[in-house]
């Protein structure tokens, strides 16, 4: 990500908490807020190494429940908002587009 484009997430994340802070009349959401970074992708080494070194810098461990999935991910909670940083290995994306390559070929009548 480049800084201005970080620069402008950061800045609308702070325009929105003032928004709410200002405004107690505007809902908020019921659910916890997921804000979701990916790792660049790479090999599944260089990737897990990416999600490691964030890990490293946000004081967090691995979250191993998705590590079933081959997600590999770490995560830090601010209350009701969660910040992950994910790696999607090889065999997750290749299960997704094993299942996604059949995405046109069921057609429904009209009827």
């Amino acid at each position: 990500m480049r800084n201005n484009d970080r620069d402008a997430v950061i800045a609308g994340l702070v325009a929105l908490a003032g928004l709410f802070k200002a405004n107690p009349q505007v809902p908020v959401p019921l659910a916890s807020v997921i804000i979701r970074a990916f790792a660049a992708n790479g090999t599944d080494d260089e990737m897990r190494a990416e999600v490691d070194r964030v890990a490293a810098l946000l004081g967090t461990a691995l979250d191993s429940h998705h590590l079933p999935y081959d997600h590999y991910l770490t995560a830090i909670e601010f209350g009701p908002v969660r910040y992950e940083f994910i790696a999607i290995l090889a065999a997750a994306r290749a299960r997704h587009a094993a299942a996604d390559s059949y995405r046109d070929s069921v057609q429904i009548d009209n009827l």
